[in-house]
């Protein structure tokens, strides 16, 4: 009678094991070697632990998120625990393995003895982690789930993987952003580009300068479709403390993505001017504005108190973000006041600033405002990242350009030796419609870039030399705010295109294939809707 229950038990288990739901390491973005066992798998279930080194605080978090990421998805309970040489067999283990020569680059292994995630630093571990989480399968009531014996190693093909988003032309709440940076993460991304001053508000506290958040956060309403001449009429704005973004800061480093602050200078700052109106080239009156567009005031270069303004806010944003990076934005800055402007004409006259290269004097002058922004960076021990006007306007060479107009000008400025980051507009700006079918779409600002676009993207020019290409130092996607007023139309414009993008930044151009992308990013919308996150259905649709 022993024996028949003893072989009914290990029949019982065997049953569950075949059926027991399975890891698919198929993930995005797809690792760049996947090696399966013939046969094997391990099961994890509520007896195993999560195991980390001890004494290493980043490893001890990237533990709990793995713990956190198990039960979201499987609803199976594990614990972790400090490593040990007595309790790592058959456990989940966290290491570091400093052979690995990519600083982001990981290792999974899965076999006999156990689950094992290696990186070279925490920062690659949980870059695996995320590789395990998309890999395992949502169910829920399932004693246990299957992982095939495997050897996985993956590293990305790009330093810099960013997403950016405006919170200036609309106001988005804490919890937004962090929500945003989860997206970011699960996509195995590292920079958080965070667009914090415009025209249409002002949304970072300055305390030198408090007027920008009372006065320079609101305005009155907010122009009803592509500007139109009907406004809603209601009071728009908000900000961010200085203490909110240090907790950006932190839920995001937690991540392992570094925030970089954009502060739009010497244009996109009627938010700034409509409260000190001294800082402009007409004295005003100022206003915030209510409509979209690019406007003719921008700051005043003649006067020094432009530049302490500049200095002081940067002081500050310096104290809050620990980047290395700070966005000075630079873009669709209109010289017409300073042409008429006695007091920039005077700058002009006294710097000996020349009309030279195509470029004129005005050109020239906000290469001297560029310049003079940037030494004071760098006595900071900070660099700047400007947009790819900013070749236009004699800077130099040390400034790090976001072409945004186009491949083009990222091509132009690694020929000359900059240090450049592809977020062209025309497939890259997420804020664009993803089909050419509108209708029935929420209003966008136009154009039209398909998650197949994104996916085709190619970011370093067939025409750089091996050492210009080297200026490449990664790609972005942007959402500009124009017309994204909700949390879930954020969601919907970027997903899944973030995928596409996440495989333009992880994988060698020969070996991305989107059809076989498809596949594996229709299991990732699982994960979008356990968020419950909205998804663009363009992919899905018949053509």
């Amino acid at each position: 009678m022993k024996r028949l229950t003893l072989s009914l038990f290990i029949c019982v288990c065997g049953i569950a094991m075949a059926f027991a739901a399975s890891a698919d390491y198929n993930v995005v973005p797809r690792p760049q070697t996947i090696t399966l066992a013939k046969s094997g798998e391990y099961l994890l279930d509520g007896t195993k632990l999560v195991v980390y080194p001890a004494g290493n605080a980043d490893m001890e978090r990237n533990a709990r998120f793995l713990v956190d990421y198990i039960k979201e998805m499987t609803q199976i309970n594990v614990s972790s625990a400090v490593q040990n040489k007595k309790n790592v067999k058959g456990n989940i283990s966290l290491s570091l393995n400093q052979k690995i020569a990519n600083p982001e680059g990981y290792t999974i292994t899965v076999d006999k003895k156990g689950v094992n995630i290696a990186g070279a630093t925490a920062a690659a571990v949980f870059r695996g982690i995320q590789t395990l989480r998309k890999a395992l399968p949502i169910v829920k009531g399932e004693p246990s789930v299957a992982l095939p014996f495997v050897n996985i190693s993956d590293a990305p093909r790009f330093a810099y993987r960013g997403m950016h988003l405006d919170c200036a032309r609309h106001f988005f709440p804490l919890e937004v952003v962090k929500d945003y940076i989860d997206m970011i993460a699960l996509h195995g991304m590292n920079k958080f580009h965070w667009h914090l001053t415009e025209d249409q508000g002002w949304r970072i506290e300055i305390k030198k300068w408090p007027k920008l958040t009372t006065v320079g956060a609101w305005r009155s309403g907010t122009v009803i479709s592509r500007n139109t001449p009907i406004e809603d009429g209601i009071r728009h704005g908000g900000f961010y403390t200085q203490d909110e973004c240090r907790e950006i800061v932190k839920y995001a480093a937690d991540r392992y993505i570094t925030v970089i602050p954009e502060i739009d200078m010497p244009g996109h700052m009627l938010g700034a001017l409509a409260a000190y109106p001294e800082l402009g080239c007409t004295g005003g009156p100022y206003e915030v504005q209510r409509r979209w567009g690019v406007f003719a005031d921008i700051l005043c270069a003649g006067k020094e108190k432009t530049f302490q303004f500049v200095q002081d806010v940067l002081d500050e944003v310096i104290s809050i973000f620990p980047s290395e990076y700070i966005h000075i934005g630079g873009d669709e800055s209109p010289r017409s006041r300073w042409k008429e402007c006695p007091l920039c004409q005077k700058r002009i006259q006294d710097e000996g600033i020349k009309a030279e290269n195509g470029q004129s004097k005005e050109d020239r002058l906000q290469g001297y405002f560029t310049k003079r922004v940037e030494k004071y960076l760098a006595s900071k021990g900070k660099k700047i990242i400007g947009w790819d006007e900013l070749l236009g306007c004699d800077v130099d060479q040390s400034a790090t350009i976001m072409s945004w107009t186009g491949a083009e000008p990222g091509a132009k400025g690694a020929k000359l030796g900059h240090d450049v980051i592809m977020t062209p507009n025309g497939v890259m700006y997420f804020d664009y419609y993803q089909t050419k079918q509108t209708w029935n779409e929420p209003l966008s600002i136009g154009g039209c870039s398909t998650v197949e676009d994104v996916y085709q993207f190619e970011p370093v020019a067939a025409d750089l030399t091996p050492e210009q290409a080297q200026h490449i130092l990664g790609v972005q996607a942007n959402l500009w705010g124009e017309y994204i007023a909700y949390p879930s139309q954020i969601q919907y414009q970027v997903l899944p295109r973030m995928a596409a993008l996440a495989e333009v930044q992880w994988m060698q151009p020969q070996d991305k294939n989107f059809d076989e992308f498809k596949a594996r990013v229709t299991r990732l919308c699982d994960i979008y809707r356990l968020h419950h996150w909205a998804v663009a259905p363009h992919l899905w649709r018949n053509k």
